[in-house]
């Protein structure tokens, strides 16, 4: 008899078990799916409008993407929320709100790519990234469960045009430890958590 109540429990995990599975696949690529759209609409130029109810990504979608951190950087959700994580993990909400801002103004704008992919991984070819993490030699996967999950609820914000702009509209930042000679040249907006933020006078890449 306990065999048989054995038998039955371990059916119904595993019947119940692949619909959530399959859920939470679907959601994952609802999200992606919607990512691009966003992504897409971000980049255009002058394009301010808000997505309809329909097109945001949901807090259950965003989650379902890179569940733990170690999928290929190939979609918009997963490439913005790496860069928040690794640039702010440690500054708390703020800090890494204001890397996705940046992230986000430069989407589309002079100088810089059009998709968030290209975006934190520009320069990379070069030997000079924008983004530190993207190329410091260390692995990119996540450490930390809860900051990750932090940063995919803030990435899906900035996708759904629902953060609001921290930087002033900057283009730039670098830790309060340093001091580039490029920040001469630029007009500080701002000192968020770990970073001071900058934007060029003419609003665009140098």
């Amino acid at each position: 008899m306990r065999q048989i109540w054995i038998a039955i429990c371990l059916a119904t995990i595993l019947l119940v078990g692949r619909p959530i599975g399959a859920d939470q696949e679907q959601k994952a690529e609802d999200a992606k799916s919607k990512a691009e759209v966003l992504e897409q609409n971000a980049s255009a130029e002058g394009s301010k409008t808000s997505p309809s109810r329909s097109k945001i990504i949901t807090k259950p979608e965003a989650q379902a993407v890179d569940p733990v951190g170690q999928e290929p950087l190939e979609d918009a959700i997963t490439c913005l929320s790496r860069t928040i994580y690794w640039e702010a993990k440690s500054e708390g909400a703020a800090g890494m709100e204001a890397v996705a801002n940046v992230v986000m103004n430069r989407l589309g704008k002079e100088g810089f790519p059009n998709t968030i992919c290209e975006v934190v991984t520009q320069g990379s070819e070069q030997g000079t990234c924008q983004f530190s993490w993207w190329c410091d030699g260390r692995s990119d996967d996540v450490e930390e469960e809860k900051s990750y999950t932090i940063a995919k609820e803030i990435a899906r914000k900035a996708l759904n045009r629902q953060l609001t702009d921290r930087t002033g509209g900057a283009l730039y930042f670098h830790h309060r430890k340093v001091s580039p000679n490029w920040s001469a040249e630029y007009i500080k907006t701002g000192e968020i958590g770990e970073h001071i933020y900058y934007k060029p006078h003419d609003d665009s890449a140098k």
